[in-house]
């Protein structure tokens, strides 16, 4: 008995400190310090996509940019520009053996898909064997969040909005892992998971497409990173978080910690990668650094 009593114990007082780690506060910019850092660095929630008249920066976010001396995204952006380093992700976004969406799907959900992608202007001769996932990032309605008449010239990226302030400061960029990566991560998930969850998306149309990115974007200027982790994780992706999320927090850790010891970082990642037990800003806690929402 003193056995389960002593384990109960020891498994609440984890479950405790666990929690201390959770990050509690509404914030996207975070200052990261302590376990030996010389210098501050800055940890800031993104979210890859934001209509032009949503997007803002507050005096905190362009006080710690300044403090900063090198901008590190999930990947080099600069890399992106790159038009030889392009060719091969290109590549990379079809599915292997020869595997097509017609492969894939019944009669009648790869006519459902055919017509949508024919009405922007794709005809399935070009996109019949691109990985499902990546095409979904070619379609604009998903891109501008199903917005009837929204165009992508209308939205805009914190991505883009910090890579554009580290050139006119000629800070050095940085990427904590490869866009060839990120490509393999599609590999990761089934192609017919992919598929099935292309057409769902197609299914549930453009309002209800609208209102999940309108509750993201709401979640966002609230800077409630919490409650955007709590909405990520009733996602259908919610199989594969670990996948698209946790494991990839926990590569990150180090990474980030040789990079701080260097130099004074400015770190723009996902909002999603910031909440939760697995989420950056607890692995970092864990790791033994002092993470605050940094306030003006």
């Amino acid at each position: 008995m003193k056995y389960l009593i002593t384990g109960l114990f020891l498994f609440f007082v984890h479950f405790l400190l666990q929690a201390q780690d959770l990050p509690s506060e509404k914030s996207l910019i975070w200052e990261i310090s302590g376990n030996g850092l010389k210098k501050n660095s800055y940890l800031y929630g993104t979210i890859h996509l934001i209509d032009r008249k949503d997007f803002f920066m507050h005096k905190s976010t362009k006080e710690a940019f300044k403090k900063t001396e090198k901008v590190t995204f999930e990947i080099d952006l600069k890399e992106m520009e790159n038009i030889f380093a392009l060719i091969p992700l290109l590549m990379q976004s079809f599915m292997k053996k020869d595997t097509s969406l017609r492969d894939l799907l019944p009669a009648e959900d790869y006519k459902l898909v055919e017509k949508h992608f024919s009405e922007i202007g794709l005809p399935m001769f070009m996109i019949n064997r691109i990985k499902p996932m990546f095409l979904s990032s070619l379609d604009p309605e998903m891109i501008s969040g199903g917005d009837e008449g929204k165009s992508a010239a209308e939205m805009t990226s914190y991505e883009a909005e910090f890579l554009a302030m580290a050139e006119a400061d000629k800070k050095e960029v940085n990427g904590l892992e490869t866009a060839a990566f990120q490509m393999s991560m599609f590999d990761s998930i089934p192609y017919k998971v992919q598929a099935e969850m292309l057409v769902e998306s197609i299914k549930q149309g453009k309002g209800e497409s609208d209102a999940d990115f309108d509750k993201m974007v709401d979640l966002y200027k609230q800077q409630d990173i919490q409650a955007l982790q709590d909405l990520i994780n009733q996602d259908d992706m919610n199989n594969y978080s670990a996948l698209m999320l946790d494991n990839r927090n926990k590569k990150w850790i180090p990474l980030m910690e040789k990079m701080m010891r260097q130099n004074a970082h400015f770190f723009a990642v996902g909002a999603g990668h910031l909440g939760g037990a697995m989420g950056v800003i607890a692995l970092l806690r864990q790791a033994g650094y002092q993470v605050r929402a940094y306030k003006e």
